[in-house]
């Protein structure tokens, strides 16, 4: 070939690599038709990766690493490139991958070249024929000059994503099964995804997914759309194959070690430690915003919000200051909030917290989710769509003002009363409507307390070093009970923050064991 041909022939295959790659033979409707197929059969567990890819640690684990130049689409320069994740540790079963493009759907075969080891004993070791444990979608880093994984399909349903200049931390489910019940959670998988390749410089990727469980099947669709925050909207098809009692809907899973409104574990030195602080739901029937800060409980915990036509909920990260949390390493202030929004009305149901002991940040011991208010049957088909955002703390958008910051302490201290077995609780509040007012504003507090708790005092006042107003409560819970309060801020008869709502549980160590 001479140097014109060879021009040629390269100009061509540049065109070839800009031109739309989307193939109209595949579809979410392909998928939708495996899942119902699926649920027609006996389940069967995913096969097991090799115990000794179990056993690894984190140390060892993180030393299998996939080399960039090998990502899908790396050679057109895509704006999205896809990283392959090897499996072990918990990552415990392969997964199927495809691409689908102009030409059809293929294959992405397994080759443990794609990856280096630190440890090449263990790359030794690694099975020819393994299979990939799920994927990373990354963009083009201009802060960085190079690439940042935005979001990661890997272990069981889980996936995750982060918007800009930020690190990971919350992760989603596709679907949450009988969580916290005395039955034991069960864990369904995706087990096989379709990466729909975009054009060149195309921004948005498409995804499919077949997921299997013991008690269901589904077909996803999950559309990415990476900007500042990163917006998934997300189909599900749902085929039930038994009674499942709590079907979890749009599920968020995080970590609450400890925080402002708990006591710091003995030789922590970081102000706190946490990659979400507080639930956060929109109620359409009453227009309400509820805020319930997280805790780190002594022994499992369950909170069930009622909803009608639920607007929204999420797990926020509203601490976002450096000096929060004092660890550079860890960057908790750079951790993602998210937000679901349900697509159509989803119906009268619960927003449920479910909160487990942790004495240790390795543990995602939070988890929240939407679950209708009734046990779904065998043999029901469901679907549902949502808009989930991954992003800075006020991705909700909410109007009102915002719960920032809580504190608990004993109300028989100097500085937080005089009262025995009361607690003092602050609420600082800020942003939304109350940057509207100014701080001599007569705003006032609404504050009820569940049981026969007994409330001593509340009162507001502006706080101008870091305007924000402050919210005191001098409260006592019933004897043998937890304290249960409620609370918003008024300027007269309109109401301008979100509802506050907490709980102190009566195991704890804020009045030094002495109730």
């Amino acid at each position: 070939m001479n140097r014109n041909h060879h021009h040629f022939a390269l100009a061509c295959w540049l065109v070839l690599l800009m031109l739309p790659t989307v193939a109209s033979a595949f579809s979410f409707n392909d998928v939708i038709a495996d899942a119902k197929e699926l649920a027609g059969k006996s389940y069967a567990p995913p096969a097991a990766i090799p115990q000794f890819l179990h056993d690894l640690n984190s140390e060892q684990y993180q030393g299998i690493r996939f080399k960039p130049e090998n990502s899908l689409w790396a050679p057109s320069r895509s704006l999205v490139q896809v990283s392959l994740v090897s499996p072990g540790m918990y990552y415990d079963h392969p997964v199927k991958l495809h691409v689908i493009d102009a030409q059809g759907v293929h294959d992405v075969l397994y080759d443990k070249n794609n990856f280096t080891f630190t440890n090449q004993e263990l790359g030794r070791r690694i099975p020819a024929d393994l299979g990939y444990a799920g994927f990373q979608l990354t963009y083009p880093d201009k802060s960085a000059g190079g690439r940042q994984a935005m979001l990661e399909f890997a272990g069981a349903s889980y996936f995750r994503a982060i918007a800009r200049n930020q690190v990971f931390g919350v992760s989603a489910r596709g679907i949450a099964v009988d969580t916290g019940l005395p039955s034991g959670e069960q864990f369904p998988a995706f087990r096989e995804f379709w990466l729909v390749r975009p054009d060149a410089r195309d921004p948005v990727a498409v995804i499919f997914a077949l997921l299997d469980g013991k008690n269901l099947t589904g077909a996803y669709r999950f559309e990415v759309h990476v900007g500042d925050n990163t917006v998934i909207d997300v189909q599900a098809h749902l085929f039930i194959r038994n009674d499942i009692a709590m079907l979890g809907i749009a599920p968020l899973t995080s970590m609450f070690y400890y925080g402002n409104n708990t006591g710091r574990p003995v030789g922590q030195w970081r102000p706190q430690v946490h990659d979400s602080d507080g639930l956060l739901i929109h109620n359409g029937a009453s227009g309400e915003w509820l805020w319930r800060p997280l805790l780190n409980p002594k022994t499992l915990k369950l909170d069930y919000f009622q909803t009608d036509s639920m607007q929204g909920f999420g797990l926020l990260q509203r601490q976002n200051q450096f000096a929060d949390y004092a660890d550079p390493a860890a960057r908790f202030q750079d951790r993602p909030s998210a937000w679901v929004q349900p697509k159509g009305d989803w119906g009268k149901g619960n927003v449920v917290l479910v909160q487990l002991p942790t004495n240790t940040e390795t543990n995602d011991n939070v988890t929240s989710f939407w679950t209708p208010g009734h046990s779904v049957k065998k043999g029901e088909t469901l679907q549902f769509a949502y808009k989930l955002t991954f992003g800075n703390r006020d991705i909700a958008a909410s109007p009102l003002g915002r719960a920032r910051d809580t504190y608990v302490g004993d109300g028989n201290q100097t500085g937080g009363g005089s009262e025995a077995g009361a607690y003092r609780v602050i609420v600082d509040f800020a942003g939304g409507t109350l940057d509207a007012l100014p701080p001599d504003a007569p705003v006032t507090s609404t504050v009820s307390v569940g049981g026969k708790g007994k409330i001593y005092e509340h009162f507001v006042e502006y706080l101008p070093s870091v305007k924000q107003w402050r919210l005191s409560i001098l409260a006592k819970p019933a004897e043998g009970k937890p304290l249960q309060l409620r609370a918003f801020l008024k300027n007269g008869d309109n109401t301008i923050t979100e509802t506050w709502s907490y709980e102190v549980p009566t195991d704890n160590t804020i009045l030094g064991g002495a109730h």
